[in-house]
């Protein structure tokens, strides 16, 4: 007869896992509610298109909102093009040897490195070898480098999880390797693709220290108007607001992070629902 193992190893393992799940939610779900509380009856038609003032009253985020989707948009340009070209030139067509294994190294390696040294790696680069100034394009780019790593990383491993017998099938039909990428790899690997992309915007959407580096304004009175205009973004209006001592302004900086959560919700909706469409459509395709 068989002995019953016992069952509490399990149990108090899945409580152990619930706890860790629903505790780091119940703390953010907290600070959302607090921040709620404080920014919801600030917001309002005029704090949306209002610009900053140093009065807390008359203050408003449409610099800073306009900068974020001009900066975010400019990065994804960029940056997403760069990291899936590079992804799929190391995954389908570079050689296996030492010179690959280093250049995988460095990217898992830059992946980690703090978002500051990416803000002083654009400061001496784009601000100042190439003459961009503190400018909206300097910014970008800066931002751009700070999501490649992760693009080309999420990337490949979902290039990766594409089956090699399609791509034999493929070339058993005649098929030459762009067709089969085009026609059959990247079809399949489009859903995985969008998640790598909407997480690292995310990032980029909340990252503040490297756009200080690089120079973006606390302090902006107008919109910009070209890649070499002047900017500032959320984080760094609600940063700026949080440093003042009167109360109002903290309250301003409340209603900024409502905005700001607004964005992101907005942008990752759109993306997610690009990618179920991409992902509906390769699964009939190769239904």
């Amino acid at each position: 007869m068989r002995e019953r193992r016992p069952r509490w190893p399990d149990r108090t393992f899945a409580v152990v896992c619930a706890a860790a799940t629903i505790l780091p939610l119940a703390l953010l779900m907290a600070l959302i509610v607090d921040v709620g509380v404080d920014g919801a009856p600030r917001l309002s038609v005029e704090f949306l298109t209002s610009y900053p003032s140093r009065r807390a009253a008359m203050a408003g985020v449409l610099p800073a909102m306009v900068g974020t989707l001009y900066l975010i948009t400019l990065t994804a340009v960029i940056a997403v093009p760069l990291g899936i070209g590079a992804a799929i030139h190391l995954e389908e067509y570079a050689r296996r040897g030492r010179l690959s294994n280093i250049v995988e190294i460095n990217i898992a390696n830059l992946a980690g490195v703090p978002s500051i040294i990416y803000g002083l790696l654009g400061l001496g680069v784009f601000v100042r070898t190439l003459g961009m100034g503190r400018s909206l394009l300097a910014g970008a780019c800066t931002m751009a480098l700070l999501i490649l790593p992760m693009l080309v990383i999420v990337t490949r491993e979902t290039l990766r999880t594409v089956p090699n017998s399609l791509r034999e099938a493929s070339y058993a039909l005649g098929a030459t390797r762009w067709q089969t990428l085009v026609g059959v790899v990247l079809p399949m690997a489009v859903p995985g693709i969008m998640t790598g992309t909407i997480l690292s915007i995310a990032r980029a959407i909340g990252e503040t220290a490297p756009l200080l580096v690089v120079g973006a304004l606390a302090y902006v009175t107008f919109l910009p108007d070209s890649l070499n205009s002047s900017f500032t973004v959320l984080p760094i209006q609600i940063f700026n607001w949080m440093s003042r001592p009167q109360h109002a302004f903290a309250i301003n900086a409340a209603a900024a992070i409502l905005v700001l959560l607004a964005v992101m919700l907005v942008l990752n909706t759109i993306a997610i629902v690009l990618r179920h469409r991409s992902a509906h459509r390769s699964s009939k395709g190769f239904g």
